[in-house]
């Protein structure tokens, strides 16, 4: 891992992190914020779940991911569900702001840039390979290879089945000429 992707990993981490712990240590809080998205949410799953729970899981999916990310394990996954998280509480924050005021109107702004440069950052992280090759240069280039191997294969059979045949065809004339000179 680069020095870079060493500290910046951290740096970005924090932040959801923190805002993990405080859903998960307001999950009341959360739960009134995010109800009309998670009745929507509650509803559509196949299973019993209340609005509380559902905070509750949001808050520890960020910590988890938050955590992830920051110690550069899984941290592709990770980025992708704090990309998520990020645009859902870019959402939430938004709709739930006051806006009564000029100094609510500007606060509100503030938050909204905030958090959508967070969830580029994110967005950006769960792009980035490290510098190792992604699944799809892989598989192309795996697919070049095999595509390569399969026309020198074909090649060398193609070589060696003229040979046998010019063989094969040496031996019967010799016969044939051994057979009418006898």
């Amino acid at each position: 891992m680069s020095f870079v992707r060493t500290l910046a990993r951290p740096m970005l981490a924090s932040s959801f992190v923190l805002a993990g712990l405080d859903k998960l240590k307001n999950s009341d809080d959360t739960a009134q914020q995010l109800s009309p998205l998670l009745r929507k949410a509650a509803a559509s799953l196949p299973f019993q779940a209340n609005e509380k729970t559902l905070a509750r899981v949001i808050g520890g999916t960020q910590v988890g991911a938050g955590v992830l990310f920051g110690l550069g394990k899984f941290s592709r996954l990770s980025a992708g569900l704090l990309t998520v998280i990020s645009l859902l509480n870019t959402f939430v924050e938004w709709r739930s702001a006051d806006i009564s005021s000029k100094e609510g109107r500007d606060n509100r702004r503030n938050q909204l840039l905030k958090n959508l440069s967070l969830g580029g950052g994110a967005l950006l992280a769960s792009v980035d390979t490290a510098g190792k090759p992604g699944l799809a240069w892989r598989a192309e280039h795996l697919a070049t290879d095999a595509r390569r191997n399969a026309s020198h294969l074909a090649a060398d059979a193609r070589r060696t089945t003229t040979k046998k045949l010019n063989k094969a065809d040496k031996a019967v004339r010799r016969a044939a000429k051994h057979a009418t000179g006898a």
